[in-house]
């Protein structure tokens, strides 16, 4: 059983820090499985892989438009999460030997192109990169981290975002995961008309079915504690 927690809008720091705590409780077998969908404020968080050329906003103009400015765990670039994003965090555990990385990748790129599928884009991978793409533009990125357990195993975090009403012209301020040579786009941008709510209950649903997961669904006004 996975709880899949419906949250509003969000702070990074606070969701990054709920996903960190929750991994020490799943991989300690205290807490089940967990799912968190959300949105955030203005962000630009930086992964493991970032080069700080691919900031292209300077720190006065970044506060001056409200966008924090983040380092985090995950693997990847520099992105941007903001309003009119949905955002995904699963924390799954796996066994030792029964899973890899990047299966969970190519997995959660399944889930995301089955439910653009849904709302009529045909979305696909692209050779090479890492995310969800139409045609030559991004819609969905993806980037995480596996935190290995004891018996050899890994619990996961961080994820994905998926643009749905995003204002793209946030994506100016950096050059989206480390990618020059190609643009974003958004289910607005290609003429879809649908809310977080709805794109977020097709998340679930293909979760399950891609993951071989049970779901217990949970709107929260906010994060949960302990």
């Amino acid at each position: 059983m996975v709880e899949v927690f419906l949250a509003p809008t969000v702070d990074y720091e606070r969701a990054w820090q709920w996903q960190q705590h929750r991994v020490q409780q799943v991989a300690a077998g205290e807490k089940p499985e967990a799912f968190l969908l959300l949105e955030h404020p203005h962000v630009i968080t930086l992964g493991r892989g970032s080069h700080a050329e691919h900031i292209l906003v300077t720190e006065d103009e970044r506060r001056q438009r409200g966008i924090q400015l983040i380092e985090v765990d995950r693997g990847g670039d520099v992105t941007y999460h903001g309003p009119g994003q949905l955002v995904g965090y699963p924390i799954l555990r796996f066994a030792r030997d029964s899973y890899d990385g990047r299966r969970y990748l190519r997995d959660l790129e399944e889930v995301l192109i089955r439910v653009l599928r849904d709302f009529g884009v045909e979305a696909t991978r692209k050779e090479g990169y890492t995310g969800v793409w139409v045609e030559n533009e991004k819609i969905a990125a993806i980037g995480v981290k596996l935190h290995r357990t004891k018996d050899g195993g890994f619990v996961t975090s961080h994820g994905f975002a998926i643009n749905v009403h995003t204002d793209l012209t946030y994506f100016r301020y950096i050059v989206p995961c480390g990618i020059q040579e190609y643009g974003v786009t958004s289910l607005d941008q290609l003429g879809i008309d649908s809310s977080i709510a709805a794109l977020a209950e097709r998340v679930v649903s293909h979760f399950q079915d891609v993951f071989q997961r049970t779901a217990r669904i949970m709107k929260v006004k906010e994060l949960p504690g302990d």
